[in-house]
């Protein structure tokens, strides 16, 4: 099984590329953010690659890093989600934008990707929460309301995460506590208001769960 690629660029499609490896050119379909990040054809180029073996092809999906990999078995563990549509959520949706999305159960976003409709995102959502925890940690740490945010307020809500975490709660919980006090506050909302609330959301989740 081929695990990684690592040649020169020989082309590059919308939603593929071709890696000459001494000589041999190997087809390879990407996600658009893998695709954005790879050199000018001629270029040096390296990617961590998933095989899929079926009785009638064997296919290549290539990564620009881990994270996206990584991504990448989880979203195909949900029934429906083949490795084309994991490819087109990793399009639509950062890592980290996913993540957010699950947490806060925001189908209406998983819903962006295309061949992503209600029932599927719905999917998506309710089997992976309880499995985005490591992931997410992993990934980079934009956490806001808005997943088109950037900025000042994209930085606030990662310092919150942090925050969070150096109390001692878990990454997961704190993305999702941060997701959820971002939506109340707003894009705007400050560096201290986000902790806050961000704790106040992680107060009421333990307080619901000591009443289960």
């Amino acid at each position: 099984m081929i695990a990684k690629l690592a040649g020169l660029l020989d082309q590059i499609m919308p939603d593929s590329a071709v890696i000459d490896v001494g000589g041999v050119g190997y087809l390879v379909f990407c996600s658009t953010r893998t695709i954005g990040q790879l050199p000018a054809p001629g270029g040096a180029a390296k990617l961590l690659v998933e095989t899929h073996v079926r009785e009638d092809h064997i296919h290549l999906y290539g990564f620009i890093d881990a994270v996206e990999r990584d991504w990448f078995r989880l979203l195909t563990t949900v029934q429906g989600v083949g490795a084309r549509l994991a490819l087109a959520l990793l399009s639509a949706l950062s890592p980290d934008q996913l993540a957010l999305a699950i947490l806060s159960q925001d189908k209406a976003t998983l819903a962006r990707a295309d061949g992503i409709g209600p029932r599927l995102a719905a999917r998506i959502a309710n089997e992976l929460r309880d499995k985005v925890g490591g992931l997410a940690t992993a990934a980079p740490a934009t956490v806001t309301a808005n997943p088109a945010a950037t900025g000042k307020e994209a930085g606030a809500a990662a310092d919150a995460v942090s925050a969070l975490v150096n109390l001692g709660y878990r990454r997961a919980e704190a993305f999702s506590a941060v997701a959820a006090a971002a939506r109340k506050l707003g894009e705007e909302a400050a560096l201290d208001a986000l902790i806050r609330a961000g704790l106040q959301e992680l107060g009421q989740a333990t307080n619901q769960g000591a009443l289960r």
